[in-house]
């Protein structure tokens, strides 16, 4: 095994064991397309897979997956015997069996449970793993297992996680001290009087006022000159 593979899967089965609480041993359903890959390039995952993800793993399967293995005859007869070595976990099909890919995604909704890692070479199953956070996926390449990247469906996810918390905590204990060291509940408080004194006289009312002043200010003038000219009539 690769030592750049290996630091690969390493980082990848750190994120998931953090950020969704994966733990040994590790829960891997196969279906039939990963069975039948596995048989052609002749990778032997009971004994490869364990330290690939760097511990102890379950390796299972559904009654749907063998099921769809038997109904596709001798072409995939290899890939049945090896998934019948596996141990078969129940699903809600026991009488109306369906597709292998429909029975793996119900398995893992309402967000992965019981942590499965998913591992097929399906590609339309993998794209729809991929839109659900927290499952990883597993596939064969040239020979050798890979597990893939984290989506960006898990990525953000765990990001949104970490923000609410990260925004709760602040909350509780830095707002309420921030506020009184700074004075800012204060300063809040007089801003909050302050707009409820706003609204002052209307500014119309002030001008009509300026003119009655004036009005009143000639009156005198005017009694100035009436008696003037009383004066010179006598």
């Amino acid at each position: 095994m690769g030592v750049r593979r290996q630091k690969h899967a390493k980082k990848i089965m750190g994120f998931y064991r953090h950020s969704f609480q994966f733990r040994e041993p590790f829960q891997v359903l196969l279906d039939g397309t990963f069975c039948q890959a596995a048989l052609r390039n002749k990778i032997q995952i009971r004994e490869q897979l364990p330290g690939y993800l760097g511990g102890a793993a379950q390796l299972c399967t559904t009654r749907c997956v063998i099921k769809e293995l038997e109904s596709l005859g001798k072409a995939l007869y290899g890939a049945k015997l090896i998934a019948q070595r596996f141990q078969v976990r129940n699903c809600s099909h026991h009488k109306d069996p369906v597709s292998g890919s429909t029975c793996l995604l119900s398995m893992i909704e309402d967000g992965n449970p019981h942590h499965y890692f998913i591992a097929t070479q399906d590609q339309d199953l993998s794209s729809k793993v991929k839109k659900k956070p927290g499952v990883p996926l597993l596939f064969i390449i040239q020979n050798t297992m890979v597990l893939d990247k984290p989506s960006p469906k898990s990525l953000a996810f765990v990001q949104k996680l970490q923000t609410d918390q990260l925004v709760s905590e602040y909350q509780k204990q830095s707002i309420v001290d921030l506020k009184e060291k700074e004075g800012l509940a204060k300063q809040e408080g007089e801003k909050r009087r302050k707009r409820k004194r706003a609204g002052g006289p209307n500014p119309l009312s002030c001008l009509k006022k300026k003119k009655k002043k004036t009005s009143e200010s000639q009156e005198p003038s005017t009694e100035k000159k009436k008696r003037r000219k009383r004066k010179r009539n006598r």
